[in-house]
């Protein structure tokens, strides 16, 4: 290799940041973008059309980076109060990394009806979706939670654990008391008057409302978890590896515990409220995507996926085994093979769903009268984070573990 040759992987391993990555890759956002609609992924991952943020993403983002910087803090200190005085510092760092989210509170923002609404994810497949059944709620999860609800609302304990306490392993307790949600109103109207080149009319209500809203989030969070009782082995990891000799699959997990003896439990936090259990799937396809390439990596099956909705304060654990996950990565290798032949035929179709109404590029979709633009020339490029999920949005800086 020339010096001025770009790094490659070795083989059987998974390229790092700068690094170039001859073969396919998937992230779960992709992959579920190409099974939603091949078009959506063609103008998501080659023509790279951009999309306006939502402020639900906007705010995800900030309470992803709060529930991060709650844990660095010692853990009698990680209280809902203390989680509500880190909601102004985490959101003047967005706006540092990304100024162009200032934008989203300079006019009002349109919220569809509930009539109109789509539903909160779609289906990734009935590898994903039949699966949910498995699954338990947390006794304390109200039993609307979905399928996992339904089928086992008192589940033995034993398919859950802690991160690492030196304790035995048992599942997470809520919090005692949640004031999160005052605590943020409370602070709102003074973080927004502190917040810089923010001085149109009405935009400081807004950012009001919005900065609430998080804390709305945070309560809900303090209600089914006791952050005091948790001590994550990572957060907002990177992980990827190589399937099938040629397959990069990659994400950011939220949160890995591990307990004593040495079981990982996966934890994703979810802005939304909890999707309806035919829309479930698509939240276990991400998490199975992480699990795979834990194990794959580590030699370890996660014994426990974990979703936590915060909006709606519930639990949704599912217990994976390794069968099925050879079975789901079979899943990835032929969703990805599908994807390089449409790549190889410039041939994306739409497919039209209820969620087309929240498309951003609906101008450029013959289900809309529109034309896609030229189908662009490719062009190797260095293997770059993952994109974010739906309830997030990509800074420009990656995030670090």
């Amino acid at each position: 290799m020339s010096p001025s040759a770009d790094p490659q992987p070795q083989p059987g391993s998974a390229p790092g940041r700068g690094e170039r990555h001859a073969g396919p890759s998937l992230s779960p956002s992709r992959a579920a973008d190409f099974k939603t609609c091949p078009l959506l992924f063609r103008f998501r991952t080659i023509d790279r059309l951009p999309e306006k943020p939502t402020p639900d993403q906007v705010r995800g983002t900030l309470v992803h980076a709060v529930l991060e910087s709650l844990f660095d803090l010692p853990a009698a200190e990680r209280t809902p109060a203390a989680a509500a005085a880190l909601v102004a510092p985490s959101w003047a760092r967005l706006l540092e990394q990304e100024p162009a989210l200032e934008a989203l509170f300079a006019e009002a923002v349109a919220t569809p009806s509930p009539a109109a609404s789509p539903p909160a994810a779609t289906t990734a497949g009935p590898q994903a979706a039949g699966a949910v059944s498995a699954g338990s709620v947390s006794a304390g999860a109200p039993a609307s939670a979905g399928p996992a609800a339904a089928s086992s609302p008192d589940a033995p304990e034993a398919d859950a654990v802690t991160a690492r306490t030196g304790e035995t392993i048992e599942p997470s307790a809520p919090a005692t008391t949640v004031p999160v949600a005052e605590a943020g109103g409370a602070r709102s109207a003074a973080v927004a008057d502190t917040l810089p080149g923010l001085e149109a009319a009405g935009e400081a209500e807004r950012i009001a409302a919005f900065l609430a809203g998080a804390g709305d989030l945070l309560a809900g969070y303090f209600a089914v978890e006791d952050p005091q009782r948790l001590e994550p082995a990572e957060r907002e990891s990177l992980v990827s590896t190589l399937v099938d000799d040629e397959l990069l699959i990659r994400g950011y997990i939220d949160r890995l515990d591990i307990s004593p003896a040495g079981d990982l439990r996966v934890v994703d936090y979810k802005t939304g409220g909890a999707p309806r259990e035919a829309f479930e799937g698509r939240a276990l396809f991400q998490l199975k995507f992480y699990a795979l390439v834990l194990w794959r990596t580590r030699g370890v099956v996660p014994r426990v996926l974990r979703l936590l909705y915060l909006k709606d304060a519930e639990i949704c654990d599912y217990s994976p085994d390794a069968a099925e996950l050879e079975r789901f990565e079979r899943t990835l290798v032929a969703l990805s093979q599908a994807i390089e032949r449409a790549k190889q035929d410039k041939d994306f179709r739409p497919k039209p769903s209820k969620l087309c109404g929240w498309c951003s590029h609906q101008a450029f979709c013959p289900e809309f009268g529109g034309t896609p633009p030229p189908y662009p020339d490719p062009q190797p490029e260095a293997v770059a984070p993952p994109e974010a999920e739906d309830d997030t949005i990509t800074l420009p800086v990656p995030r670090q573990s």
